[in-house]
């Protein structure tokens, strides 16, 4: 590996959850880890959080998404304006639908747009190329959880799990040579996880989310609604698969409970659904190493660790940043594209082949 293959990338991730902009500096040449950088997070305002969930599941000729790109290309400039000699950025844009078998999958935001403001190139629309090629286009952090394993020196199969607006799954064996090989990686998603338990309180409390878990740890679950809720199709099929926000649904189900009886209830059907998910992997992990915002949520962590009978623990017992690790995966992937590497394969998206996605706007 030659110095000069290493570049200082920016990347940039706005979750499913509304909550704001994550923004991380790796050091990559996209394949290895050099260091990690600066970071930083840019909120929402309550304003433009209520603008964005306005416009969940809409496609890009709906009249309101301008007004919702504005916003998103606004938030993420601004925290650009934070970081110096960034070299490439990854911009991963707001999800607001993905539907990979119908319509395709819609990342609101211009990366050229961002790149004339910047300065520098930006690499955008990660996943289009994918679901055009038969695969689901999501989840695309496990080629970097693939580059995490190695860095941390891990020796046997472990697991990322991802607790975000929806939770998501890595298996990953590091005793493979690289993340497009057989065997390398499994991935998908798991089901819903913060963004119902965020969605109730926002509706009936008027508050971003239930902190640490407390209000969910006093309620008592309501079993009926978990059992029929782990029949839906989607935890049938095999991976890999991908959710948007998925399970439109979540709230209607717990209408009839109280506030803290309806969280222990959306908290439980997300780790009964995480736990449902370890039945397809291929190995025994040594260990689960959870990111996302779903880590600080302590109810949903017990939770989680008794439907799993591995060490669940957050990033944070290897050195990693939980909070920042999808943000560095897009600046991981950034540079692989920059690179003509592959971002996706059949055992991470159900793509046909290893493929490269995205395209680079240059100012």
């Amino acid at each position: 590996m030659l110095k000069s293959e290493i570049k200082r990338v920016l990347g940039l991730m706005s979750g499913t959850s509304f909550d704001g902009v994550d923004a991380a500096v790796l050091e990559t040449n996209g394949e290895v880890i050099a260091a990690f950088g600066a970071t930083e997070f840019r909120p929402y305002t309550e304003d433009e959080r209520n603008v964005l969930r306005a416009v969940m599941g809409c496609w890009p000729d709906a009249p309101e998404i301008e007004e919702a790109s504005e916003i998103i290309e606004t938030a993420h400039a601004e925290v650009m304006a934070r970081f110096d000699r960034i070299e490439i950025a990854g911009f991963h844009g707001q999800t607001l639908a993905h539907d990979p078998r119908g319509c395709g999958t819609h990342q609101a935001g211009s990366g050229a747009v961002l790149a004339m403001v910047a300065g520098y190139p930006v690499v955008w629309d990660f996943r289009t190329s994918d679901v055009k090629l038969g695969g689901q286009g999501a989840p695309l952090a496990p080629f970097y959880h693939f580059a995490l394993a190695k860095h941390i020196k891990a020796d046997a199969p472990l697991v990322f799990l991802n607790l975000g607006g929806v939770g998501n799954v890595t298996w990953v064996d590091p005793r493979k040579a690289k993340p497009e090989e057989q065997g390398a990686l499994l991935a998908f998603d798991t089901g819903p996880a913060n963004a119902p338990m965020d969605d109730l309180c926002n509706a009936r409390l008027g508050r971003a989310h239930d902190e640490g878990g407390a209000l969910a740890a006093s309620g008592t679950v309501d079993r009926t609604v978990v059992d029929a809720f782990l029949q839906e199709s989607f935890f049938f099929r095999m991976p890999p698969k991908s959710l948007d926000r998925g399970f439109a649904d979540m709230l209607a189900r717990v209408a009839h409970l109280s506030d803290a009886d309806a969280l222990a209830t959306l908290s439980e059907c997300c780790a009964a659904s995480v736990g449902a998910g370890f039945d397809h992997m291929p190995e025994m992990p040594a260990r689960v190493l959870v990111c996302g915002g779903g880590r600080h949520n302590t109810d949903l962590m017990a939770r989680i660790a008794a439907h799993l009978p591995y060490p669940v623990q957050p990033v944070e017992a290897v050195g990693l940043d939980g909070d920042m690790i999808e943000a560095q995966a897009f600046a991981y992937l950034a540079m692989r594209v920059a690179r003509g590497l592959p971002t996706s394969c059949p055992s991470t998206t159900g793509v046909a082949a290893a493929v490269g996605g995205g395209q680079i706007s240059t100012p």
